[in-house]
């Protein structure tokens, strides 16, 4: 096939159908990013943390979900709630720092409140507003404390314990309804026994959020893995499953990893995750932008926050078992850094291949297509896994993903 000129270059392959391509400006578009931002981001429930880290009570986590910040708090009465971070009072920003504790007093702010250091305004666990400086002097009797508390946002704590926040008080699935025939392939050997963070990192990665879901979903991009083709990775391994489910999620079967083919490893069997069988893997991508990633004796959560249209918010979680021995818990944090850790095998290679794409896809670059058109009877070859995210997002941004200035609905009927 001979090198193309411009018209035969932006000519849609005419062997492929419409789901089997998509238009790079879904990766780089400024108006489609704002457009996702409002019609999936504040729509879905997002894993945001664990509940592991607000261990105690009065303990705090901060985050945004579609640039809102978010501040996730533990009460006196154990119960973890999320709330805007946001002062009703003029609209600042409450708490600055990323996590930490209210239990102890604050230059700005009493014990075991949260304090706006704006105009000292404070807040209970149950975001109640219980002090307003000045208030008889400045407001007389025109406005009440019960009428200024923070915006409760809709929190659930599930799957394991993890802590899941949506900003629409209208959406009408549950946690368990959004996500759950999904997770149900792992819901038992994450709610076997409390989990508790042992690693974390984060990275601000220079492409869109939907690429390193890309590189995610699809096992094709294995040629850069070359160890996975020469060491413990058997047929079983390419045999895998994609299995789609409702609302864009999809999981990749198990199968049982070969340590001992591994020059210096072993079998994880001793330290499996509760009910799982030996040194096996299971891997659940959640539509828009979490990962799932149970191998045998450790998880690993990687959450996305999409910071503009070339750039995402990366964090990485190692958990283990809250339970676990000080042994245990090296052996277990050995067995993650063998894999995802900086010296692990795979994370580096995947940055190459996204970063490549978010370069070759920076706003205002020419539209191409994507290719995401291999059929292997739904292995993990198979891009079935991409085709069915692009459906779900077609379908909540109601834009075909080929031609994004297309109606999805229209097209599908």
């Amino acid at each position: 096939m001979p090198s193309r000129n411009a018209a035969q270059w932006n000519t849609p392959p005419n062997s492929l159908r419409i789901d089997e391509f998509v238009d790079s400006r879904i990766y780089s578009d400024p108006m489609i990013f704002e457009e996702e931002l409002e019609k999936i981001w504040k729509k879905t429930w997002i894993p945001v943390c664990h509940e592991s880290e607000v261990p105690e009570p009065y303990d705090f986590r901060t985050l945004t979900i579609a640039r809102e910040p978010i501040i996730v708090v533990r009460g006196p009465d154990n119960k973890i709630r999320a709330f805007l971070n946001i002062c009703p009072h003029r609209g600042m920003l409450i708490e600055r720092r990323p996590s930490g504790s209210f239990m102890e007093g604050q230059a700005s702010g009493n014990p075991k409140h949260m304090t706006c250091m704006f105009h000292g305004w404070q807040f209970d666990m149950k975001g109640n507003c219980v002090m307003i400086t000045r208030e008889k002097e400045g407001y007389q009797d025109r406005i009440s404390r019960k009428d200024l508390g923070l915006r409760e946002l809709r929190c659930e704590t599930t799957f394991g314990n993890f802590v899941w926040v949506t900003l629409d008080d209208n959406n009408p699935q549950t946690v368990q309804q959004w996500a759950g025939p999904a997770l149900e392939c792992i819901q038992k050997n994450l709610d076997g026994a409390p989990l508790e963070v042992f690693h974390y990192h984060k990275a601000i990665i220079g492409c869109n959020y939907k690429l390193w879901h890309d590189t995610n979903s699809e096992f094709y991009h294995d040629y850069m893995h070359y160890h996975n083709r020469i060491t413990g990775f058997n047929d079983a391994y390419f045999a895998r499953k994609n299995m789609a489910f409702d609302n864009g999620h999809v999981v990749v079967g198990t199968f049982e990893v070969q340590y001992e083919k591994y020059q210096g490893a072993h079998s994880r069997a001793a330290l499996s995750f509760p009910g799982l069988p030996p040194n096996q893997w299971y891997m659940v991508d959640l539509f828009p932008g979490a990962n799932f990633n149970l191998r045998g004796s450790a998880l690993r959560v990687d959450l996305m926050t999409p910071l503009g249209p070339d750039k995402v918010l990366i964090e990485f979680r190692g958990l283990g078992l809250k339970s676990d021995t000080a042994e245990e818990r090296m052996q277990r944090i050995e067995h993650h850094n063998s894999i995802w850790g900086p010296f692990g095998r795979n994370l580096h290679e995947d940055l190459i291949g996204v970063a490549g794409q978010g370069t070759a896809m920076q706003t205002g670059a020419e539209p191409r297509r994507i290719i995401q058109a291999r059929h292997e009877n739904e292995t993990i070859h198979d891009e079935i896994g991409m085709r069915h995210f692009y459906q779900e997002w077609g379908r909540w941004m109601n834009r075909l993903p080929s031609d994004p200035t297309r109606k999805y609905m229209e097209a599908a009927e």
